[in-house]
């Protein structure tokens, strides 16, 4: 027995696009799950559940699903998710397909390239702004008759047969499941922008350019319909609470990086509003779940964002939950399966992520001897720059025992 996913052709905000189907076994036909969050994690989980046949409903504490962030990449591995559950041309049709990262120092002179395009050529890297994603999987969503609540904020958690808690990185239902954290402040403050690209790519491809200077670092990225994306941050010795709803005085951006040189200069000049928000490091949750409930995304395991892997991450989370309820029905062991999937490879990029952290920002000396190492590899033996991550990118979450 197979289910389908409806194939709607009109996604709000991005044209006509077809959405592929996708047919699975229907093993889940008789189950329903309650999803707490409507993001990126949660509405993945929706999507992967119903795909399978089951009955899913979202809650979400915003009165819509809009999504405030700006840009974000979504690599492979994740993609490969993604485009199981029929979603690759409508994602195609709002994105930019990433070519790779070039490297800088702060003075604009470049350190190295990772071609990721050309060391895996039907890889589909994807640069697209937050809120076109959400846009996608909401679409699929309502087209899979998923059920969506906006404006409703969980009160009690629910004891209901299947509770999945993607309610990112101040989670309730992981506070439920392990008691109260408290997470460590990295001593780095982050900008996000968005501009008007001045040179929009006009193939559909781009670059990620990431500018390294001591104790700051800048990232900026193309997005569809002509924008830029810019991450900027600085290593500062006061604090701005989680999240990105703290607005900023773009001259504070620019003053931070006034030393900065190649296309910063211009692009920040561009700037006319900004978020900060102070980088916390969390924990990867001790406990995923219990009987009956069980988080994936944010809030299983926070990470800074220095892999651009956080999105990634919980799509990958999301497919194979799923996954692991439809192979298994005692939810139990599908919860204890999910979490050995998961647990050790989210730790790895969490933990690689940290070191990033720490290495985007050297100075002196260590600064001078680590960009020499890479433009030496680099030149020398370039393909062992991207082969680095091959752990990260060609993981396929789609195969249950990846």
């Amino acid at each position: 027995m197979s289910t389908n996913l409806p194939d709607p052709t009109g996604l709000p905000g991005t044209g006509v696009h077809r959405i592929e189907k996708v047919a699975l076994t229907a093993g889940l036909h008789d189950r329903s799950a309650r999803i707490i969050g409507g993001g990126i994690a949660g509405l993945t989980a929706a999507l992967a559940l119903a795909a399978r046949g089951a009955s899913v409903t979202v809650t979400e504490r915003a009165p819509e699903l809009t999504e405030i962030g700006a840009g974000l990449q979504i690599s492979p591995n994740a993609g490969r998710a993604l485009e199981a559950l029929g979603l690759g041309p409508a994602l195609d049709a709002v994105s930019i397909r990433g070519r790779g990262v070039r490297m800088w120092d702060s003075a604009g002179r470049r350190i190295a390239t990772l071609d990721f395009l050309a060391h895996r050529p039907q890889a589909r890297f994807r640069m697209i702004h937050r809120a076109r994603l959400i846009e996608v999987l909401a679409a699929a969503a309502d087209a899979a008759r998923i059920t969506l609540r906006l404006g409703h904020a969980i009160e009690a958690l629910p004891r209901e047969p299947l509770v999945i808690g993607a309610d990112g990185l101040h989670s309730r239902v992981r506070q439920v499941l392990n008691g109260t954290e408290a997470p460590f402040f990295t001593g780095q403050t982050a900008w996000r922008a968005l501009i008007t690209d001045p040179e929009p790519p006009t193939d559909g491809t781009g670059w990620a350019d990431l500018f390294l200077g001591p104790k700051r670092h800048l990232v900026s990225y193309p997005l569809a319909g002509g924008l830029r994306n810019i991450v900027a941050v600085r290593q500062r010795p006061d604090w701005q609470a989680e999240g990105w709803s703290h607005h900023d005085d773009p001259a504070h951006l620019r003053a931070a990086f006034a030393a900065f040189g190649g296309p910063v200069p211009g692009w920040l000049a561009a700037v006319r509003e900004t978020g900060i928000w102070g980088l916390f490091r969390h924990q990867v949750a001790r406990r995923w779940h219990d009987d009956s409930r069980v988080l994936i995304g944010d809030a299983a395991h926070p990470t800074l964002p220095f892999m651009a892997q956080g999105a990634s991450l919980a799509i990958e989370d999301a497919w194979q939950l799923a996954a692991c309820l439809d192979a298994l029905p005692d939810q139990p062991a599908a919860f204890e399966r999910f979490q050995s999937l998961r647990a050790d490879r989210a730790t790895a990029i969490v933990a690689l992520a940290d070191r990033n952290a720490r290495a985007y920002h050297l100075s002196g000396p260590a600064r001078l001897a680590a960009h020499a190492g890479l433009r030496a590899i680099a030149a020398v033996a370039p393909a062992r720059l991207t082969a680095r991550f091959d752990w990260i990118y060609d993981y396929d979450p789609t195969r249950l025992g990846a």
